[in-house]
């Protein structure tokens, strides 16, 4: 009997080992997995930091992960003039206005295509689906020629006007979708409570809409920050390059000065990791902030 009883034990205690294997193998997997995925991303990263820090004798020998000698002569040689934090800041401007101009527009026209009622309403979405959807390179010329027409040509101002009419159709577009997702039994209970339809927006949709504003405001900013096309149609003066239009000018017939290049993405980096970074903690604490209280 003892023998007969000890065989259900032996086939429990092998199954259970085996499903430890089975789990420890599918950890291993899984880190595996996201280690490579780490890698594919961060290398580009690292070769650009790396490239930025080497010397011209380094950067076109044979490729090497890490450079014999370290140098700043490449950071140097691109700030030598100033020109470059010109174009830094420049689109800072153009990033930061696009952005806050773009959430708060679309903000406002997403709530009304959500929450109210009216003629039109469905051609009106698909009308803004329509314009995000149309390619840049179609209306560059349409664009500049109405930008001279203004006398907005070769400025700021103009460049902000041109990145809006791609970014409020996206903005709009994705808030959306945030906004359908917040009860409409809140705002209720907020205007019975005493607050206008305006003040329901602000104080109930909008913190709790705050995830997918971060999203939006991140999308939007990292859009104005990289164009490259538009900016380079429509700006002419050396004062008003952004900086992917600066970066675009260092290259000169086929000669790719690699070492300022690199610096110039390094340093054009840094906005975006800062953003990103800040946006990420914002988003976190969105999501798990409570909506509603017990």
């Amino acid at each position: 009997m003892s023998t007969l009883a000890s065989i259900p034990a032996a086939a429990e205690t092998n199954s259970v080992a085996s499903m430890r294997r089975r789990y420890l193998i599918g950890r291993i997997l899984t880190y595996a997995t996201l280690l490579i995925a780490v890698a594919l991303v961060l290398f580009p990263v690292y070769w650009m930091i790396v490239t930025s820090l080497k010397t011209p004798k380094d950067i076109y020998r044979a490729p090497s992960l890490w450079p014999s000698n370290f140098t700043l002569a490449n950071f140097d040689k691109l700030l030598a003039d100033g020109s470059f934090v010109t174009a830094i800041r420049n689109s800072l401007i153009v990033a930061t206005t696009v952005t806050v101009i773009s959430v708060l527009i679309s903000s406002f026209a997403a709530y009304s295509m959500v929450r109210f009622r009216y003629r039109f309403r469905g051609l009106i979405g698909r009308l803004i689906l329509f314009a995000y959807l149309t390619p840049s390179s179609l209306l560059f010329i349409p664009l500049s020629i109405v930008m001279a027409q203004l006398n907005l040509g070769n400025s700021l101002v103009g460049l902000i006007l041109v990145y809006l009419t791609f970014s409020l159709p996206l903005s709009t577009w994705l808030l959306q979708g945030y906004f359908r997702g917040v009860p409409r039994e809140l705002e209720e209970q907020g205007m019975i409570d005493g607050l206008s339809r305006l003040g329901a927006l602000i104080r109930i949709v909008l913190p709790l809409s705050a995830p997918g504003i971060a999203a939006v405001a991140i999308f939007t900013f990292t859009g104005a920050w990289n164009e490259l096309l538009l900016a380079l149609v429509l700006i002419t003066s050396e004062s008003q390059r952004t900086a992917p239009l600066a970066l675009n000018y260092l290259i000169t017939s086929d000669v790719l000065p690699w070492g300022p290049l690199m610096a110039g993405a390094v340093i054009s980096s840094v906005p975006l990791m800062v953003l990103y970074f800040v946006a990420q903690r914002f988003m976190v604490a969105g999501m798990t902030a409570g909506s509603v209280k017990g």
